[in-house]
């Protein structure tokens, strides 16, 4: 078997401010998606999500950062989409994003500066400005990506999440060994060897 090492790098300035992550909160519409709203005539409302993003959110729970969405809209699909990942820790519907995260945040016992946060618009900058990590995607209203500490080079729903997690998991030193456990497969032990 080849060995494969880590090609992913980041700036090593960002990583004092994003080792200690505990918990990373997304917004959806513009983050987990390209923000775009498709609207039936029924009503119903259809959203285009990122592979590579819900890999990345289900990697983070892996690498023991608590994935959290808070989002202001409440849809089916976006249900969907967090039960098909496996998330446990949601809000939806919520006007007030900061009334939303902070007993969410009390419930898991983490302080802001344990916490990331990846926006794209002004409802998310009340969180933003008090976590102790702040990501934008590249296509992030100028306000939000001003405060910013990473601004992806991908757009939101084009992979911009995957890269805040993957970012996370580099500064907190758990990318590596998630990469090589992707190598293993259960037909084969830690060895190579089938069991």
């Amino acid at each position: 078997m080849r060995s494969l090492n880590p090609t992913l790098s980041f700036s090593a300035d960002l990583r004092p401010f994003a080792r200690s992550i505990r918990a990373a909160i997304f917004d959806v519409d513009g983050v987990l998606t390209d923000g775009s709203l498709f609207i039936s005539e029924a009503g119903e409302t259809l959203k285009a999500f990122n592979a590579l993003d819900g890999h990345g959110l289900k990697l983070l729970a892996q690498g023991g950062i608590t994935p959290i969405v808070i989002t202001g809209r409440d849809s089916p699909a976006v249900r969907r989409r967090l039960k098909d990942l496996g998330l446990v820790h949601a809000v939806f519907g919520a006007h007030d994003k900061l009334a939303a995260a902070e007993p969410l945040l009390a419930s898991l016992g983490l302080p802001w500066r344990d916490v990331a946060v990846m926006g794209d618009d002004w409802p998310d900058l009340p969180l933003m400005v008090r976590a102790g990590f702040a990501c934008a995607p590249l296509n992030a209203h100028a306000e939000v990506k001003a405060i910013a500490r990473h601004v992806t080079t991908l757009r939101g729903g084009e992979g911009a999440a995957r890269e805040c997690c993957d970012l996370l998991l580099w500064a907190t030193g758990r990318y590596e060994a998630l990469l090589r456990g992707h190598l293993e497969t259960l037909d084969t032990t830690s060895d190579g060897a089938t069991p």
